[in-house]
């Protein structure tokens, strides 16, 4: 558009999937808050918030200007990014006993999931990229600041609300992994990770209805907790499954390549190492808490490598090389 900035220019072309950066960052910072790592978590939380208002900002201007291109972007799996990174947040806020910041965003996830997910259900299809499992982090994600807000606030009834959500989320990973292409694994240009990602954030989700029980708040009987506790390692065991396979087919594969959606690889590695950490303390399996240290600065090395290729890459964009705009050598008019 004549006119425009370049930096105006770059950001109007945003696509949904830049949503996974704030989902990312929120994770680590989860991850580093876990691991006692506070002054860190807060920088990569400051980071997180700052991204997260630019976008909810777009998304409103986007919404209220530009409905025909909110439509076609709310019905992609990538919207519900939105959801995700809202509860991500939300969750971190809870830990550091912000509870009115994290009430209101668990207010404003739960108004956007039904929305994007029924937009999300109507373009389902066979064979799409592992942003379908979106559907389930989001859904996992309410879950997550659910619970997480439950054990805060003593609230009975927001701890059988989350665990509905939870076990509704396992349905849903369901129904998205029937409509996941395998080629992804090996073809996928980052947000093929989401389907060990999903797995990750319902374990978390567990390990949070986990703790959110307790003398303070009864919730389950033995029964109920033995339940929930096998089926919070399970899920845990299968996502790290899944980031074997997953790491073995970026090394037979490698996709060196810059794209957005590596966010998408950042968060799942965050999110196992998060839940990892978070099941350790929940269940009673300090064994676990070196393992999910290791994971934390796994996924931390990643976000550094993929947030320093995001920003060469915006640099490029925002700054147009020097030979575009150079003037061309006048022509000698001298006679040969």
């Amino acid at each position: 558009m004549p006119g425009t900035s370049p930096l105006r220019a770059w950001w109007a072309q945003r696509p949904p999937a830049a949503g996974a950066a704030v989902m990312a960052t929120g994770v680590v910072s989860i991850g580093l808050g876990l691991s006692g790592h506070e002054v860190l978590s807060l920088v990569l939380l400051a980071l997180a918030c700052a991204a997260w208002v630019a976008l909810a900002a777009d998304f409103v201007v986007r919404l209220l200007w530009q409905r025909q291109r909110w439509l076609a972007e709310a019905g992609t799996p990538a919207a519900l990014t939105a959801v995700a990174a809202t509860t991500v947040l939300g969750a971190r806020f809870s830990a550091l006993d912000r509870q009115l910041v994290a009430e209101a965003l668990l207010a404003l996830a739960a108004v956007l999931w039904p929305v994007l997910l029924a937009l999300l259900v109507k373009h389902w299809r066979r064979r799409m990229a592992g942003a379908v499992f979106l559907a389930c982090v989001a859904t996992q994600g309410l879950a997550v600041l659910g619970a997480a807000l439950a054990e805060a606030e003593s609230a009975a009834w927001l701890a059988h609300t989350a665990l509905v959500l939870f076990w509704l989320g396992i349905v849903v990973y369901g129904l998205a992994l029937a409509r996941f292409d395998p080629r992804q694994v090996l073809e996928g240009g980052g947000d093929h990770w989401v389907a060990g990602g999903a797995l990750a954030i319902s374990a978390l989700a567990g390990s949070k209805l986990l703790a959110a029980d307790g003398p303070a708040l009864y919730l389950w009987n033995a029964d109920d907790r033995g339940v929930l506790r096998f089926m919070t390692l399970a899920l845990l065991v299968l996502d790290l499954c899944w980031y074997a396979v997953l790491l073995a087919a970026e090394v037979v594969r490698p996709r060196p390549r810059h794209d957005v959606r590596r966010w998408a690889t950042v968060f799942p590695m965050g999110m196992t190492a998060a839940a990892m950490l978070s099941v350790a303390s929940a269940a009673g399996l300090p064994s676990l808490s070196g393992p999910g240290e290791v994971l934390l600065w796994i996924a931390v090395a990643a976000w550094v490598a993929v947030a320093a290729r995001a920003a060469a890459a915006a640099r490029a964009a925002v700054r147009p090389s020097t030979s575009r705009h150079r003037r061309p050598e006048p022509r000698s008019r001298a006679p040969r």
